[in-house]
């Protein structure tokens, strides 16, 4: 059983940076989800995949990880690229978008 270490990326609909510095450890899937022949839902009969913990640190979920014998990955973090903006720029002469309204 296999676990997975890493920083969750932010919503699409959040501009700010909170909660976006916890780390998380899901376990990875071992048995493959089957379709039920009724309703079509997908399901699957392994209860570790609904475990989600999260932690302050990537040090925290690593230390957890050891001390309670789970193989673990650390799948690396996205550079941060700040976007560099200007309130003036909706107002350029020659901009390459259209003015909406």
């Amino acid at each position: 059983m296999t676990a997975k270490i890493y920083r969750p990326a932010r919503n699409a609909m959040q501009s700010g940076k909170g909660k976006a510095d916890m780390w998380l450890l899901e376990y990875e899937p071992e048995l493959r989800q089957t379709a039920d022949p009724l309703m079509g839902w997908t399901s699957s009969a392994d209860m570790k995949q609904q475990l989600r913990l999260t932690f302050e640190t990537k040090e925290q979920a690593i230390e957890y990880a050891e001390r309670n014998g789970i193989a673990y990955w650390v799948e690396p973090e996205a550079p941060v690229r700040p976007q560099r903006k200007a309130y003036a720029d909706n107002f350029k002469w020659g901009r390459i978008d259209n003015w909406t309204h």
